[in-house]
């Protein structure tokens, strides 16, 4: 148990380690748990979309594609010409204690293949969390965001993904919440008199 403690207090470092490219985009901030979530929530958006996908494993893969970074840190694109960082001696590090720590290095490995159809989701998936994100740059008038949307949108493998990718950069962010021009808070009142 001792292990395992160790392992989640581990996990949570993530909560604490910045994603770096935000200082080239010039705007916003994020942590490495912050983006896995979303990630995972987009992998199992992808899951529901395709019923011969192994959704435990692609979840997995979503949840753990990172884990890695508590050790090494996120390493942006400038940093990846410079930096080599050992991933898999990390994984293998922080895994070599734990009783399920062979099946964190096989889901890691899939992923990092890049071969079955859940590590292509769960890569698509990453990819269309940096999307969202740009999108959300975009539409708060980052004029960089356009050039990097591009970049992201090449590294896209899945046709179900790709279709998600148009409808995302056709909807404006803040869709999901300010689409009802009826709500109390936009036309005044108190909601509570009503």
């Amino acid at each position: 148990m001792q292990n395992i403690a160790n392992f989640l207090f581990e996990v949570g470092m993530l909560k604490r380690t910045p994603r770096t490219g935000f200082q080239f985009l010039g705007s916003g901030n994020e942590s490495v748990a912050e983006h896995a979530f979303r990630v995972v929530c987009i992998g199992y958006a992808l899951a529901q979309l395709d019923e011969s996908v192994n959704e435990n494993k692609l979840l997995k893969m979503c949840l753990l594609h990172d884990l890695h970074e508590a050790r090494t840190g996120d390493l942006n694109y400038m940093n990846k010409k410079y930096v080599t960082i050992n991933e898999e001696k990390a994984v293998r590090d922080l895994t070599k204690t734990l009783p399920f720590g062979d099946d964190i290095e096989k889901i890691l490995d899939e992923f990092n293949k890049g071969e079955s159809k859940e590590a292509l989701l769960a890569n698509d998936a990453d990819q269309l969390d940096l999307l969202l994100m740009l999108k959300e740059h975009k539409d708060l008038g980052n004029k960089y965001a356009d050039e990097w949307i591009a970049y992201a949108l090449k590294r896209l493998k899945t046709d179900s993904a790709k279709t998600l990718a148009r409808q995302i950069l056709e909807t404006d962010s803040t869709h999901w919440w300010f689409n009802d021009k009826s709500d109390w808070w936009v036309n005044g009142g108190n909601p509570r008199l009503k």
